[in-house]
């Protein structure tokens, strides 16, 4: 199964898509890890990626698709999640293409959808391990009282420098403005599920797993 998580900065895709990973053996297509991957492998495809990062310029569409298409063509395991890609109506477009071409097919699109106000609260609230990357909020789970990581017994925990409410809003209008017209060209095409991305992790977890069909 193929499937689009889509939602804004901070609703929980990454935490959403680590366990769809762990308890449906699928692969998570992550746009940013995908960039720093290919920028440290030395093939072709890496050095386009190190040049155009290098001269600080945006990566083309064209090389996120050909990023996309090596790992079509690997195994796909229990399927992928798209995480990061499409961000607008002609990257849609393009993976749409490049899902038919490749003989695959997109699944299901699950739009995490939140309150703006009670977003910006969680998001500034937020550390993360930075062993492991498993994330904490100062009101509804917060770093143990003997300040080791749950998940992985590490010390060190992190704020993103842009987890402010000034950045967050930045980062809210930029995603409003190109992918929220993403969430009307699914539901036109019959795919699109909306999942209360503010919800417990664990409702949210039942929540996609209904929409998937289980």
């Amino acid at each position: 199964m193929n499937i689009i998580l889509l939602g804004p900065p901070g609703a929980g895709k990454g935490t959403q898509a680590r366990h769809l990973v762990e308890t449906r053996n699928m692969v998570q297509l992550s746009t940013g890890d995908m960039l720093r991957e290919a920028k440290d492998s030395g093939t072709e495809m890496g050095k386009m990626v190190a040049d155009v990062m290098a001269r600080g310029d945006l990566v083309t569409d064209e090389i996120v698709i050909g990023l996309i298409r090596e790992k079509l063509e690997g195994d796909n395991k229990g399927g992928f999640i798209f995480d990061g890609f499409p961000r607008t109506l002609e990257q849609a477009d393009a993976l749409s293409r490049l899902m038919a071409d490749e003989g695959q097919t997109l699944d299901a699109v699950i739009e995490m959808r939140v309150d703006d106000e009670a977003l910006v609260a969680r998001i500034t609230a937020r550390s993360t391990c930075a062993s492991c990357g498993e994330v904490y909020n100062d009101n509804t789970k917060p770093i143990p009282a003997d300040g080791k990581c749950s998940n992985c017994g590490g010390t060190e925990f992190t704020r993103r420098a842009d987890d402010n409410e000034e950045s967050l809003k930045t980062r809210l209008m930029a995603y409003y403005k190109q992918t929220s017209p993403l969430i009307g060209y699914y539901y036109a095409k019959d795919m699109l599920s909306v999942v209360n991305g503010l919800g417990a992790i664990e409702d949210v977890q039942r929540g996609i797993s209904e929409a998937l069909g289980s």
